[in-house]
């Protein structure tokens, strides 16, 4: 049953994710930005090992999860028979788990604090890898979410190169689920610009082309393709 389940699914699944590229096109063009310019991290947290191997059989490549365990779980095996995918720890990332998760992940979108940022320095000297590491953003401050403040991400994007020599690829928010996004996009963008970091991970299912306009490099969609998630998830 599951796998004419996956079947079923593998055509819906490619459906959705040439959909969701041919959205990300056009808000490149109506932005005035260079084709290609903005990538698609599909959001596969919470779904098992079948749909995210129908959008890798449509020829995706680039993927995000939540959690180490799950990602321990569903990956190497994907990676074997796909080996130029590349996936992303978007969820929030404990110091226990630096080991796991930089030998797991190619990037890292949720670097927030100083004991994160050291441990993944041990952890890049010992291991001889180096991961992406984009610097999460709180830019709603909002209690219960993980991210640095806006007031002190500057101060931490300078701690980050100087104290632990690691290289921000970029930065990522979430921004609050009943606030326009918008503001929180130019927030984030104008934090990048004014400390050099190029990337900015930014905009999900409901509001990805208003982060296109706004600068995104990376987008993070999950629903859009996968449909709703079967479990209870960030």
């Amino acid at each position: 049953m599951q796998d004419v389940l996956h079947e079923a699914e593998t055509g819906e699944v490619a459906a959705r994710l040439a959909a969701v590229t041919a959205r990300i096109r056009a808000a490149e063009e109506a932005a005035g930005r260079t084709a290609g310019s903005v990538a698609l991290v599909a959001v596969s947290k919470g779904h098992g090992a079948p749909l995210a191997r129908a959008a890798l059989e449509a020829g995706h490549r680039l993927f995000g999860e939540n959690r180490v365990q799950e990602a321990k779980a569903k990956w190497p095996a994907l990676r074997d028979a796909f080996p130029d995918c590349r996936v992303h720890l978007i969820g929030p990332l404990q110091t226990n788990k630096v080991k796991e998760a930089v030998a797991l992940f190619d990037a890292i979108e949720t670097v927030d604090r100083p004991r994160l940022a050291e441990a993944l320095a041990r952890e890049f000297d010992r291991s001889g890898r180096r991961l992406d590491l984009f610097i999460e953003v709180n830019t709603g401050e909002e209690p219960q979410k993980s991210g640095v403040l806006p007031a002190d991400a500057d101060g931490f994007i300078a701690a980050c190169r100087r104290d632990y020599g690691l290289t921000i690829a970029g930065l990522m928010c979430i921004p609050p689920q009943d606030e326009e996004p918008a503001m929180h996009f130019a927030l984030l963008a104008g934090i990048a610009r004014r400390n050099g970091v190029a990337g900015l991970s930014m905009g999900m299912s409901a509001d990805f082309e208003i982060a296109i306009r706004l600068g995104a490099t990376h987008v993070r969609v999950g629903t859009a393709i996968f449909g709703d998630r079967p479990t209870a998830d960030r």
